[in-house]
């Protein structure tokens, strides 16, 4: 397999339409391996938030994540665990703080460009599902399948509301909707990888799907059924 990515599935969408749960599920029922590159954006925010720096800074941004080792790896279900300086810090990577500011983290072009790097050359071993918001139109952009999952902006947020529930300090609905309206915007206009369907992708529409539907549906468009 080439880093341009055959033998690659690439799943893209917005925030909370699905894609983690459904990749890894993919991912481990045809055999291959899994990476949620989203994971490594948080896991730049949180090196920002360690280092103190100024959200408003690009260069100080920038330098944070210039300067740490990050290393993804695969959890006993074939989830994504990430790695800085070799400490596990997955489970920071969910929380309000870091949830409120990735998108100015992943927004930054230098930053994309270490990620980007960096999730070509775990691609490289082939037979992988990789899910983010740029993979299908620029970090994998010869992959066999490309996937653009989404759900309107309530049902995301309602997701990810519900996925927060038990964790302290979990914010309200509406907060939690605010930050996913303000987050949509940062992704689908920045400059560098912008968030949008690749034009060869299959759109799929998940407010009214559970994640055993999406997985089926996948499953089959893996194996070469589209219509």
């Amino acid at each position: 397999m080439s880093n341009n990515g055959a033998t690659a599935i690439a799943i893209d969408g917005p925030a909370a339409a699905g894609k983690t749960v459904v990749g890894t599920r993919l991912a481990k029922k045809i055999g291959y391996r899994f990476l949620d590159t989203g994971m490594m954006y948080r896991a730049a925010t949180v090196a920002a938030l360690d280092a103190n720096a100024d959200f408003d800074d690009v260069e100080q941004l920038a330098k944070a994540v210039e300067n740490i080792d990050i290393e993804a790896r695969s959890g006993a279900e074939g989830d994504t665990l990430i790695f800085i300086n070799g400490v596990d810090i997955t489970p920071r990577l969910r929380s309000h703080d870091v949830d409120s500011r990735v998108s100015v983290v992943s927004a930054i072009p230098r930053v994309r460009e270490i990620m980007v790097d960096a999730q070509r050359k775990l691609a490289s071993g082939g037979g992988i599902v990789m899910v983010g918001r740029d993979i299908g139109t620029v970090v994998l952009t010869n992959a066999e399948y490309k996937i653009y999952l989404t759900a309107t902006l309530e049902t995301r947020a309602e997701r990810r509301f519900i996925e927060m529930k038990d964790r302290p300090g979990q914010p309200p609905l509406e907060d939690v909707l605010a930050v996913m309206r303000r987050r949509d915007d940062i992704d689908s206009s920045r400059e560098a990888s912008p968030l949008r369907p690749a034009d060869d992708a299959i759109i799929l529409e998940t407010d009214d799907l559970t994640v055993e539907q999406v997985v089926c549906r996948l499953t089959d468009i893996a194996k070469g059924v589209t219509s």
